[in-house]
């Protein structure tokens, strides 16, 4: 695949399964949300189906879930297989090329994480600076790693434009306690809409980085200190 190693808009993601078929995904950080993209969304898609209870938006003004309708090609596309099923995934990225093989289900949760971060959920917004540095099929410590980082530099740059900062990261632990109810929401919909488990169990993965990642917040046990020693000098 030869793309431009200057563009860092676009996050390609590439799918082979064992049958042989192949799925390609944009994640695109720039969306273009047209008109005619809302008119053909399916109608799971649609705000007030199983919509979050702490939603903001309202069906006037927003008919649609920004969160459903970014995971309408990978729920159409990948309905039919397992979470189980191996496949083996290619993400194309700022000029690099990072391989996997992995489960399904492992594969959609690092895809979903991007498209819910650039969907325009207002939830989600605050994870947007996080896609532009996109790690796929990072684990616990480097998520809590870059959730920690981001969040800390996105404070330090709201200081030197003269706005408050939060460095006891207290109103982190608010944003994650809304991104689960997100995530747990956002798989109710699925199942609702009667679609494969893969779609689901991508969300529950998802939950739980974020569950971890909370539980991180409320009580630091330690997990990153091995990382920073000659800090601690």
């Amino acid at each position: 695949m030869d793309l431009d190693a200057a563009d860092d808009s676009v996050i390609h993601y590439q799918f082979r399964f064992a049958d042989g078929r192949t799925w390609s995904h944009q994640v695109v950080l720039r969306p273009d949300n047209s008109q005619a993209q809302v008119e053909q969304a399916p109608a799971w898609t649609k705000l007030e189906f199983h919509q979050c209870k702490h939603c903001p938006l309202r069906p006037e003004e927003s008919p649609h879930c920004p969160f459903a309708q970014a995971l309408v090609a990978p729920v159409e596309l990948l309905a039919q297989s397992p979470s189980y099923e191996r496949v083996e995934v290619e993400v194309h990225w700022r000029g690099r090329e990072i391989r996997q093989r992995t489960s399904l289900q492992r594969a959609l949760g690092s895809l979903l994480g991007a498209l819910g971060a650039t969907s325009g959920c207002p939830h989600t917004r605050i994870l947007k600076a996080m896609a532009w540095f996109h790690q796929p099929f990072s684990g616990t410590d480097e998520t809590l790693y870059r959730v920690f980082g981001t969040y800390l530099l996105g404070q330090y740059l709201r200081q030197q434009r003269g706005l408050g900062a939060d460095w006891s990261m207290n109103q982190l632990r608010e944003v994650y306690r809304k991104l689960r109810q997100v995530n747990l929401g956002m798989t109710e919909r699925l199942r609702a809409a009667a679609v494969e488990d893969s779609g689901p169990n991508g969300m529950i993965l998802l939950d739980l980085l974020a569950a971890d990642t909370l539980y991180s917040l409320d009580q630091y046990d330690g997990e990153l200190d091995r990382f920073f020693a000659a800090y601690f000098e």
